[in-house]
């Protein structure tokens, strides 16, 4: 059998661009092929078929997004400070004029109705990020309180992506943030 001649995460991050502007059932197997750069046959030998590239896309952007949130909460002075910095970098995104809001969010709206392996792997990846920030914040609180704050995290991250680009709403989610979170050290 054939080898694959190509940078295998340069395609899934190629595809994540695609799928995170379009989604999955409006990016064709066309524009599949031209944004990855591969032809047909080497997408079906590497990926197995379009919903293959989907889920590896979806990995993918999960693994980046946990490693650039763990990179963040290790280097601030306190978990505290460091989801605060969070939600300032979310806002940043999401003041730009080609943000397209969180591929994870993005894909659980598109196939909620389907409830198939595409939207409960993005469940799956939404539930871990909320693990991630309740492991953090049992360094500073009890178990209990550190879920329940994982959650609102969540909530306010999900609002800020689904807001998303509205000219001058920067402050008007900052004070949101504030009011919704008020035992965060805000800046």
């Amino acid at each position: 059998m054939a080898k694959a001649k190509f940078n295998r995460e340069e395609v899934i991050d190629k595809a994540i661009d695609l799928f995170w502007q379009h989604g999955y059932s409006a990016s064709s197997m066309q524009q599949v092929v031209q944004a990855t750069g591969l032809k047909p046959g080497s997408i079906y030998l590497a990926f197995e078929n379009k919903e293959g590239l989907f889920r590896e896309a979806l990995e993918r952007y999960a693994q980046k997004s946990i490693a650039r949130t763990r990179k963040i909460l290790d280097s601030a002075p306190s978990v505290q400070a460091g989801i605060c910095q969070l939600f300032e970098d979310n806002i940043q995104q999401s003041s730009k004029e080609d943000y397209c809001s969180c591929f994870l969010v993005k894909t659980r709206l598109e196939l909620a109705a389907e409830g198939n392996d595409l939207h409960n792997l993005a469940s799956e990846k939404l539930e871990m990020m909320e693990a991630l920030f309740a492991s953090y914040l049992e360094k500073e609180f009890t178990p209990e309180i550190s879920q329940r704050r994982a959650t609102s995290i969540m909530l306010h991250i999900f609002g800020i992506r689904v807001y998303g680009y509205q000219k001058k709403s920067e402050d008007r989610m900052r004070q949101g943030l504030r009011e919704g979170l008020p035992w965060l050290p805000w800046p």
